[in-house]
């Protein structure tokens, strides 16, 4: 895929087939007057500009800018394109930190947010009637898996609203990476992504990024992230560049093994149900065949109750109980307690984020080995 091998042997200097970091905070200008490409790292960096070249390539866009973390490129797009006052409809099942950011600035007046089940277009069109300047998709949903459909979504939101201006599509890519999905030619406006997960695939950087289809929405993104200092590290982005190489090869491997993760929970006594869409009794089964290069690897489950989900995780080997995924080592988080913890007992009940459920993000160790663990943690949850 082109942009998984932006910048190798364009190094001008030496030749390095492996772009420098460029650790700079400064850079001089070689007469009075004249601003260089690169005057301050905050604002602009080159190996930044390496990633950030990467990222629009690969999502298709013009441009893209990478922040210092994920929730940083969710607040880039909200303070970029969201009034004081203004109205964002997001998903009602999406990442506890996505919600926590929203409902927090909900709270404090910045903002309205309605909290809708995206799935259902009726739901999301009806939400749309009110003018809006912000739609955010997350699709697959965290730790759902919900499907929702970015094209309807997105001609709903540009067709159908009585916005002045207009609506905003943005849509979290996290999941699938634009190695399995690409918002953009679906015609969302935006793509975002938390780096840490799979475009960096090693669980050594906190990143984010934003990639716009427009010029004119890529150059206002990169002004506030300038304005704001939200841009990533050199090292960050140096580092995340080097997992981009393996990406598309990564992927393959993530999704062949959560296939096999599938079919021993989808045998076993202890699961009383699997939410992934490669299921052909998912609801969003169809459209991810439509929409996505393949299903992705992530995947939920729900047990008997919190004492199989207790009886799971002691002992649990071959799999790592910690919060993020996308990495190369397997890992097992309890959402309820872990990545939407933050979110009320009222929200987690609406979404369908139960005491009972174990996200999972298979790494891409031996599918064999990780299957034999996890059947040993199953078999302890049926005995509790």
């Amino acid at each position: 895929m082109r942009g998984l091998t932006t910048g190798l042997a364009a190094d001008t200097a030496h030749g390095a087939v492996v772009p420098p970091v460029y650790l700079s905070s400064n850079y001089a200008y070689e007469e009075f007057g004249q601003r260089p490409n690169f005057d301050y790292s905050r604002g602009g960096n080159p190996t930044r500009a390496l990633l950030q070249d990467a990222l629009a390539t690969l999502e298709g866009g013009a441009g893209a800018t990478v922040t210092a973390s994920g929730m940083a490129a969710i607040g880039l797009v909200i303070e970029t394109f969201v009034p004081i006052g203004g109205h964002v409809v997001a998903p009602h099942d999406c990442y506890g930190g996505t919600w926590r950011i929203l409902d927090t600035w909900a709270t404090r007046g910045r903002l309205s947010v309605d909290w809708v089940d995206q799935t259902d277009l009726d739901d999301l069109r009806e939400a749309l009637t009110r003018p809006t300047d912000l739609l955010l998709v997350e699709t697959p949903s965290n730790p759902l898996l919900r499907v929702t459909d970015i094209a309807a979504a997105a001609d709903i939101a540009h067709r159908s609203t009585p916005t002045p201006g207009r609506t905003v599509v943005a849509v979290d890519n996290t999941f699938c990476s634009p190695v399995l999905q690409h918002p953009l030619g679906l015609g969302a406006d935006l793509a975002v992504a938390s780096d840490t997960k799979f475009l960096n695939g090693h669980s050594d950087v906190v990143g984010g990024s934003v990639v716009a289809a427009g010029t004119e929405d890529a150059e206002a993104l990169a002004y506030l992230a300038n304005v704001t200092g939200v841009t990533a590290s050199p090292v960050d982005c140096w580092l995340t560049l080097r997992g981009l190489r393996t990406l598309a090869a990564r992927m393959r491997t993530h999704c062949d093994n959560a296939r096999a993760m599938v079919e021993v929970l989808t045998g076993h006594r202890a699961v009383r149900a699997v939410h992934w869409p490669g299921l052909p009794d998912h609801p969003g089964h169809d459209l991810a065949l439509r929409q996505q290069e393949d299903f992705g690897s992530l995947l939920s489950f729900e047990l008997a109750g919190v004492e199989a989900v207790r009886a799971f995780m002691t002992g649990l080997e071959g799999f790592i109980l910690a919060e993020s995924l996308g990495g190369v080592e397997s890992l097992v988080c309890h959402p309820a307690t872990m990545t939407h913890a933050a979110m009320t007992q009222a929200a987690r009940d609406a979404a369908g984020v139960t005491d009972a459920m174990i996200r999972m993000s298979p790494g891409i160790e031996p599918a064999d080995d990780l299957a034999a663990c996890l059947t040993e943690a199953l078999d302890r949850a049926a005995a509790a």
